[in-house]
């Protein structure tokens, strides 16, 4: 059992031949998983898009409801994949002291529990822009299980590449779900992302509704091939690598804020440094934790370390000059020179430096983390076993509850 248990310290390459109750472990979460995909997917085509054809107002505000709704029925799903298939916990400490820190006052009131003590809401900001470093391809995973507990579920939006967009099921549902495909042609990208970008934050600022959009300013995650390209890039600006993390790229992420900000002036920036056990210093997380190794072969880290911080855009973050921007422009891709992508040079120099700097934070975290084991102290940490709330919420999954929300919808918006 202790054997078994520390599986996840062994590089994948050097642990034992897969069980039959590994084989069996992975094909129920892949039907699991696939069924509760399609089920979404083809209430989506069935219940929701005809509501997309109707020419009423009420029709297109319960449509926008009902996307809600699905997105939330897959981060659910996910968190219900970790429960049963990959368990593990959540360990989350918060800044204190350094940049990006939370107040006294703000701690106070940050994690809410139930009547049994365990962790129901995050109370982080509702509307922000999500950046962490990037050590497995699980990391969006669970910071989708992160905003189950932050009741931003059902308002994920996330920047996926152009060829996964006719991927069937997962691809389709994507799509539903209003995420933005690049074709990793900056050239053409950039004003695309502009407008998809301004679009949802106008409409999240109409409705008041949440809004977290994930992006991870490495590109990539840290392994043996992208750790020459990172110092590369850093022996380009003559400055030193970062040890444990990649040297951000600043231009995603910059024109992400500039078309986000103007439009919703409330957008706050939440910073993650995320880790994960088992993994010895210069290692690479992929060695360690795949998509495959953790659902399918069930070999979970034990933990995933959180240590957020958090910024307000309009005062911490030097964005640079949007004051001829207007909330209720939109690029269109008619300009070239629509305000949130014709940045100036030292603006963007800035922005860049600023994001360095905290990137070289996050390894001194980092390392901090590999020594200790942690980010903080045992007595400020906040652990929450990956869980769904409730039973009732595997129906709500699998969207049976659709039909019902679609005739509240209609009886809202008529």
């Amino acid at each position: 059992m202790r054997a078994d248990a520390e599986l996840y310290a062994i590089p994948i390459a050097s642990r034992p031949r897969r069980t039959w109750y590994q084989v069996v472990h992975a094909i129920t979460a892949i039907v699991i998983y696939l069924t509760g995909c399609l089920m979404i997917n083809i209430s989506q085509f069935v219940v929701i898009l005809p509501l997309r054809l109707l020419p009423f107002q009420w029709a297109t505000q319960a449509y926008y409801e009902c996307i809600r709704y699905s997105k939330g029925a897959f981060g659910t799903l996910i968190v219900l994949v970790t429960q049963w298939f990959a368990p593990t916990t959540l360990v989350i400490s918060f800044e204190k002291h350094g940049p990006g820190r939370f107040t006294e006052e703000e701690l106070n009131h940050l994690v809410e529990r139930d009547g049994n003590g365990r962790v129901a809401t995050i109370h982080l900001p509702q509307k922000a822009v999500l950046i962490a470093n990037h050590q497995v391809y699980a990391d969006w995973w669970y910071a989708w299980c992160l905003s189950y507990y932050m009741q931003t579920f059902k308002d994920i939006h996330i920047v996926l590449k152009r060829s996964l967009k006719w991927v069937p099921v997962l691809g389709w549902g994507m799509q539903f779900f209003n995420f933005t495909f690049l074709a990793r042609s900056w050239a053409s990208d950039k004003l695309h992302l502009a407008s998809s970008l301004s679009w949802l934050a106008s409409r999240a600022e109409k409705e008041d509704t949440p809004l977290t959009f994930i992006l991870y300013p490495e590109g990539t995650v840290v392994s043996k091939n992208t750790r020459p390209i990172s110092k590369k890039y850093a022996d380009k600006l003559g400055i030193p690598d970062t040890v444990h993390t990649l040297l951000p790229r600043s231009t995603g992420l910059h024109y992400s804020l500039r078309s986000l900000a103007p439009r919703m002036p409330s957008l706050q920036m939440i910073d993650i440094t995320m880790a994960y056990p088992g993994i010895p210093p210069f290692g690479y997380g992929q060695d360690y934790y795949t998509m495959r190794s953790i659902f399918l072969d069930g070999v979970a880290p034990p933990f995933v370390h959180m240590h957020i911080r958090r910024f307000d855009i309009a005062r911490e973050v030097p964005i640079g000059n949007l004051s001829s921007s207007r909330s209720d422009n939109l690029p269109n891709g008619s300009s070239n020179h629509a305000v949130e992508v014709d940045i100036p040079s030292a603006e963007r120099d800035g922005f860049e430096l600023w994001l360095r700097d905290r990137w070289r934070e996050k390894d001194v975290l980092m390392a901090r983390y590999l020594e200790t084991g942690s980010f903080a102290d045992a007595q400020e940490l906040v652990k929450i076993p990956l869980e769904i709330r409730q039973k009732r919420e595997i129906l709500n999954l699998f969207c049976f509850f659709l039909p019902a929300l679609f005739g509240w919808a209609y009886s809202r918006f008529r």
